[in-house]
């Protein structure tokens, strides 16, 4: 009986509910701007591929730990009763390893982000599944796969696509503190990464951060750890396993930053203009009634 009341009162369209499929730093700033705006925010996690930018992300509240991002809590939740007891404490969202079939058929949501950043995997078409479909990154299509797209490149990050596709994904790395992709490791292989070491450990090059299916990986320069793999992560081949970030003592390895901002700021952008566009189709059938 009371699993049917908590079932009942998430089925309220009151407030409008965004489900984000991804955990990591970029899904993460879009639930905080979510949250501000009044939305209910639930991000579905997929292992694929695995979150480094851990500080930056509600990623780790999955394992029941502490995870919060500029003031926002995530709290991991899998039953009815639980998601809609976190949704209901004031500056929470729900981090949870339901996967989106699980989830709309508990409710309908407003707006659908796919914020997984799989730059080289074919994407679903997930238009249908709410009122406004959002992609984040390489290969969306407005119209093909998602009603609007954002982004996610260095030169381009943000810019909001309402016609056409999205860039491809080139391998370049955004510049920190002068230094692009030779601040990242990435898997060479498929298998369990083991590490002692966590976010914003001073490291040196050549310090051994953890072992990759036997393999010993190491700090390619020296530098705060920015991003690391969770230990006990099956790691498949080709994926980044640890940031380094080289700035001293402007090292940052938590709360938002200016690219996921800048994708969020685009994210709130498409949500308005989609209402309004809404609007006028509504108004436009009551006029024609």
């Amino acid at each position: 009986m009371r699993e049917a009341q908590f079932a009942s009162l998430f089925a309220t369209e009151a407030q409008s509910l965004a489900i984000i499929l991804g955990t990591n730093e970029i899904a993460s700033a879009t639930a905080v701007r979510l949250t501000w705006d009044g939305y209910l925010v639930i991000l579905s996690h997929d292992p694929y591929p695995p979150v480094i930018r851990r500080g930056m992300a509600f990623h780790d509240a999955l394992f029941e730990d502490r995870a919060q991002v500029d003031g926002i809590t995530g709290e991991r939740a899998e039953t009815v009763m639980e998601i809609v007891g976190a949704l209901a404490k004031p500056g929470h969202v729900v981090v949870t390893p339901l996967e989106l079939t699980d989830l709309i058929a508990l409710r309908t949501p407003d707006v659908l982000i796919d914020a997984r950043m799989q730059k080289y995997r074919v994407t679903p078409d997930l238009r249908g599944i709410s009122r406004l479909t959002i992609g984040f990154g390489p290969h969306f299509e407005v119209g093909v796969n998602c009603d609007v797209a954002i982004e996610t490149h260095p030169t381009t990050t943000g810019k909001l696509i309402e016609t056409g596709r999205t860039a491809v994904a080139d391998g370049r790395a955004r510049d920190l503190g002068g230094v692009g992709k030779d601040r990242f490791v990435y898997s060479d292989r498929h298998g369990l990464w083991r590490t002692p070491v966590d976010i914003g450990m001073r490291v040196f090059k050549g310090l051994v951060i953890g072992n990759h299916d036997g393999a010993a990986v190491c700090a390619p320069m020296d530098g705060f750890l920015r991003g690391v793999a969770r230990d006990a992560t099956v790691v498949p081949h080709g994926v980044k396993l640890l940031e380094i970030d080289p700035r001293g003592r402007a090292a940052s390895w938590t709360g938002s930053d200016q690219r996921g901002r800048a994708i969020a700021e685009a994210t709130a952008k498409a949500i308005r203009i989609g209402a309004a566009r809404q609007k006028l189709l509504d108004a436009a059938q009551l006029s024609r009634g």
